[in-house]
């Protein structure tokens, strides 16, 4: 539900925003000089309602995706912590929600890497998580299913430090 108590449209107020922030994001390019997503305004757009009743609204920006993501992930019981998340996507994507790697072995096999924390298809597809919008490119949706890989495949994504 946003602020509003509309109910909330995951992506599409995203995406258009990105757009704004990142400028040209339609055009993939290596992740080199990437802009960060943290320079997004951080208006209220995302709200979720506890069990309790309590609503949490979060800021449509890298701290916000990531707050919300670990909401998700902690009702889904998959592990991570706030820093862990942050160091991978800044080491992934710069903090740019719509970054695409058309270089790698990924991509030269027809499956770029996508999004904040650079998920191939199969993988977003095989670890999305329940509650979140099924779009590779939807921050916290990309943060939740990237999250679920590293746990079933790590332990965590706090054991991650680098590509994986």
């Amino acid at each position: 539900m946003t602020a509003s108590g509309l109910p909330r449209r995951f992506g599409h107020s995203r995406l258009v925003r990105s757009f704004a922030v990142a400028g040209v994001a339609a055009i993939a390019l290596p992740l080199f000089g990437a802009t960060t997503a943290s320079a997004a305004p951080a208006t209220p757009t995302a709200a979720t309602t506890s069990a309790a009743g309590a609503t949490t609204v979060y800021p449509d920006n890298l701290d916000g995706w990531i707050r919300e993501s670990l909401s998700v992930m902690a009702q889904h019981g998959i592990p991570g912590s706030y820093d862990s998340i942050h160091r991978n996507i800044l080491r992934e994507s710069s903090g740019n929600p719509q970054a695409i790697n058309l270089w790698d072995s990924n991509a030269v096999a027809g499956t770029p890497s996508k999004g904040l924390l650079q998920v191939i298809d199969p993988t977003f597809r095989a670890y999305h998580v329940p509650g979140t919008v099924f779009d590779p490119f939807d921050p916290v949706a990309n943060i939740a299913a990237a999250c679920n890989y590293a746990a079933d495949r790590y332990g965590s994504i706090d054991n991650v430090f680098g590509a994986y």
